[in-house]
């Protein structure tokens, strides 16, 4: 029986006499779209221009090759390397009957060598080759992403800008302060509503004002912080209105669920539901694996040892665990997965409590994972009274 999203293996069998198969290496300038045709002997191999609908000519006029060599094609297959494109080319191709898969970058092995030659041409060979054996059933030959929707993609949006935001502040706080400090000034908080007219008041410790250009700048900094802190309490409200208009979607009420566990706020909830928790995930190691917090055994004969995290997955998730690991530790400190952590760290120096917070975040992210999908609620948690 086929697992959830279960793509490391093709799930039809491949027959090589009616099956079209053909692989794009896209780039902003041209795609180089590479084929293996049924009964044509060359393997035909052809650069376009970035249009979808030249890309359906020419896998047509392959497919008409194919026939007038006396072979019926009763199925296309195309892969492309997900990138800077995204998913919308696979969307746009499957609406129009042409079966199309999206391949993970690091999943395509590639030469060792200190200076292996890199070409286009070569790209769609080496794509070709690991679709082909994806194709003929070889487990983890390659591996293929799960194709989002437009309204999947869309929902990421406002927690990945809300993200963007809150380091653009830390940035322009920290330039501000920097700045200040070079001139000998040390207390000022660039939070403050009234910053902007502190600037003009403060002095320096030679006793004389900020200089003109130095106190323009500034300003400008902190218009910026304004505006970036406008933007954020958009975000915010907006995503709160959407919660109480539709608190009955899936996503939305994975989300409102999420947040009733004191600890975990609305925007960490909207993070975990639509970057993992919605997704349709096997099994609690695909999620571990997702998140990027598996190990990386590095064993050849004798030596053994470990490498740290893999940091193969997404990394806004692991991120937002890891803050959430601490802050579990602060809000459900009789929880069962506190005092698991709290009997192994009790006596163990700094080095062990950060390497145990690893493990923590994926034991706290596998058991909301559970939470959300199954309503197996963790043993201790502490649920909101405050709405």
């Amino acid at each position: 029986m086929p697992k959830p999203n279960d793509l490391s293996r093709s799930p039809v069998a491949l027959n090589e006499n009616t099956t079209l198969i053909a692989v794009i290496e896209m780039s902003l300038a041209s795609w180089l779209i590479a084929g293996r045709v049924p009964g044509v002997n060359r393997s035909p191999l052809r650069k376009l221009d970035p249009d979808p609908e030249m890309l359906v000519a020419r896998l047509h006029q392959w497919r008409d090759e194919a026939i007038q060599a006396g072979r019926t094609i009763t199925r296309i297959a195309v892969a492309y390397e997900a990138g800077r494109d995204g998913f919308w080319l696979a969307r746009w191709l499957r609406a129009r009957g042409i079966e199309t898969y999206v391949m993970h970058p690091t999943s395509i092995p590639v030469k060792r060598d200190h200076r292996r030659a890199k070409t286009d041409r070569l790209d769609t060979a080496l794509l070709m080759r690991a679709f082909l054996g994806w194709l003929r059933g070889e487990a983890d030959h390659c591996s293929m992403a799960a194709i989002p929707t437009l309204e999947e993609e869309d929902r990421k949006r406002p927690n990945r800008e809300h993200q963007k935001l809150s380091g653009e502040k830390t940035r322009i706080i920290s330039r501000v302060k920097g700045t200040l400090v070079r001139l000998g000034i040390r207390k000022f908080s660039g939070n403050l509503r009234y910053a902007a007219n502190r600037l003009k008041q403060m002095r320096t410790p030679e006793g004389v004002a900020i200089p003109t250009n130095t106190l323009a700048e500034l300003e400008r900094d902190l218009a910026r912080l304004r505006f970036i802190r406008e933007q954020s309490r958009a975000i915010e409200k907006t995503r709160v209105t959407r919660l109480n208009e539709a608190p009955l979607d899936q996503p939305h009420a994975m989300v409102l669920m999420l947040a009733k566990v004191r600890g975990i706020g609305i925007e960490t909830a909207d993070m975990l539901v639509n970057e993992v928790l919605c997704r349709n995930l096997r099994d609690r190691r695909a999620v571990a694996r997702y998140a990027g917090m598996t190990g990386s055994p590095d064993e050849s004969g004798a030596k053994r040892r470990e490498r740290g995290l893999a940091k193969a997955g997404n990394s806004r998730v692991r991120r937002g665990m890891l803050q959430l690991a601490w802050r579990w530790l602060m809000f459900q400190k009789d929880s069962a997965l506190s005092q698991w952590y709290k009997a192994r760290t009790e006596h163990a120096p700094e080095r062990t409590r950060k390497t145990m917070i690893v493990a923590l975040a994926r034991k706290l992210l596998i058991a909301l994972w559970r939470y959300t999908t199954i309503g197996e609620i963790p043993a201790g948690i502490v649920l909101r009274t405050d709405g």
